[in-house]
């Protein structure tokens, strides 16, 4: 099975054909897909000019659609480097018992969904390396109030998500879920007030 790397070199590679290349960029996104594998395809696309469904885009269109989600999984790889350790400190130091931010990472390592997105032509518009920065920024302050990639003040509770786990704050502006630890209690429980006032 070919690692991100090597997909990534058959993406800019001009001797493969478009559909390789095409193909070979949509692989790429199960490695690492930020909102999702459906939900980063979108945004790619939309971001660099060619339609989801497109079967002959522009080579340099996929190449500049490669190179935002190359500077993404940097900055994400980056976050994980920092992150393992701080852990590994943090339990040389006794402190074993993971905290709230730590259980919401092992559900995203690898950067699958760590900002999901479940409908998937709802995401944000900004380069995804610049969501994943205001997202990190997020999880190393204290918690806030609003949705940490938008600033958006309308999150909702939402069930059934086509993702781990399957019910949180959604962002009605941007689409993510928003991770429960970079929220208030106050925000969490206004999130589940606006579900319950939606359904009533």
């Amino acid at each position: 099975m070919a690692g991100f790397r090597s997909l990534a070199r058959q993406v800019r590679d001009p001797r493969c054909d478009l559909a390789l290349r095409r193909y070979s960029l949509r692989k790429c996104l199960e490695r690492f897909a930020p909102y999702g594998h459906r939900a980063t395809w979108d945004h790619l696309c939309t971001r660099a000019g060619f339609g989801p469904e497109d079967r002959s885009p522009d080579p340099a269109r996929l190449v500049a659609a490669l190179e935002e989600l190359e500077e993404a999984r940097a900055v994400w790889l980056a976050y994980e480097v920092d992150f393992a350790e701080r852990r590994k400190k943090e339990k040389h130091d006794g402190l074993r018992r993971p905290g709230t931010v730590d259980d919401w990472h092992r559900l995203t390592w690898g950067g699958f969904g760590v900002a999901w997105c479940d409908d998937p032509e709802v995401h944000p518009d900004e380069p995804l390396a610049e969501v994943l920065r205001r997202l990190i920024a997020a999880l190393e302050r204290e918690p806030g109030s609003t949705c940490p990639v938008c600033a958006g003040e309308r999150l909702m509770w939402k069930y059934d998500l086509d993702h781990e786990p399957s019910s949180g704050p959604v962002c009605t502006d941007c689409g993510i879920l928003v991770p429960r630890p970079v929220l208030t209690p106050e925000a969490l429980a206004y999130a589940r007030r606006e579900r319950l006032l939606m359904s009533a």
